[in-house]
């Protein structure tokens, strides 16, 4: 502790304690998942009771120091997006934005791993969704929409013919719990393109909301099924069919009172466990549960739809 070799000493001094020249420096350019998945946990909690500006600077100091460490780059990114809203002013939010954007970029092009590298895309495109900028995003997921794969059926299939039924089945039921709620998120977004044709409004809602009671969505991802309540409550606003629209909004306002934002399986999606547990945050939620309800709240009270 009182001098530092010559730098030209530290390759020799590494190879005669066997370590590399991090290690003999220690530092540590990557982080472990387990390590990442605690530290965007503890960031988003602090988002939600720290001043946002304080909360930034020292995310922004952690991205600095492991630059290098695209799996962490991924995860901050998404905080980034989970809350870019907590930011003063539309420009201050964009900005958050677009260094989400910088940070899945570098992600994308110097990255190796071929599944983080699609999930920054996806990440990316939706950056430039909320920046404004459609056609960048087009740029990077393609105009072209292709048939979903029957991967998931052949890996099904695969395990059954290797005498493992209960892998066959916890993948179908992947499958499904995955389609189903893209199908209801789909719906959602389609309601807002319907505005004014009443017809298809009532019948797009009559058969998303049975989809949606027969799956139990409630328990089962009460986020999706507050969405689709949120867009069904707003279409009929804009209908003037004021009886339709209370009754989602009052679905809606049960959700965010009573049901915690964690991911679970139920009797039917009884083998998804344990791929729940695989995802990055586990089955829990991407943002504080206070942050949640307030957001909740304010897509209510700020909506022109709904004085």
């Amino acid at each position: 502790e009182q001098s530092y070799p010559d730098i030209t000493l530290l390759p020799r001094l590494a190879a005669y304690f066997n370590i590399s020249i991090d290690g003999l420096m220690g530092y540590a350019p990557q982080m472990e998942r387990g390590d990442i998945d605690r530290l965007y946990k503890r960031l988003a909690g602090d988002f939600a009771r720290r001043p946002f500006e304080k909360v930034l600077l020292e995310c922004n100091g952690l991205v600095k120091k492991y630059y290098s460490c695209f799996p962490l780059l991924l995860k901050m990114a998404a905080l980034y997006v989970n809350h870019h809203t907590l930011a003063q002013g539309p420009e201050a939010r964009a900005a958050v934005l677009r260094d989400a954007a910088d940070l899945l970029l570098r992600v994308r092009t110097e990255g190796e791993d071929v599944w983080l590298i699609r999930d920054a895309t996806t990440l990316e495109a939706l950056c430039h969704l909320m920046l404004g900028a459609p056609q960048e995003a087009l740029d990077l997921l393609g105009e072209e929409i292709r048939p979903l794969s029957g991967e998931g059926t052949l890996v099904a299939q695969a395990y059954q013919m290797l005498g493992n039924p209960h892998r066959a089945t916890e993948v179908l039921q992947i499958c499904m719990y995955q389609h189903l709620l893209q199908l209801l998120g789909t719906t959602a977004v389609y309601l807002a393109l319907c505005a004014g044709d009443a017809a298809r409004i009532t019948e797009t809602l009559k058969r998303a909301l049975t989809v949606a009671e027969a799956y139990q969505v409630d328990t089962l991802h009460p986020n999706t099924a507050a969405q689709l309540y949120l867009a069904g409550a707003q279409a009929y606003a804009g209908l003037g069919e004021t009886e339709e629209a209370l009754g989602l909004l009052r679905r809606y306002v049960t959700l965010c009172a009573h049901f915690r934002f964690t991911l679970a399986g139920d009797a039917h999606f009884d083998a998804i466990g344990p791929w729940l547990k695989s995802l990055d945050l586990g089955g829990d939620a991407p943002r504080d549960e206070k942050l949640i309800r307030e957001s909740m709240l304010a897509a209510i009270i700020q909506n022109p739809a709904f004085v």
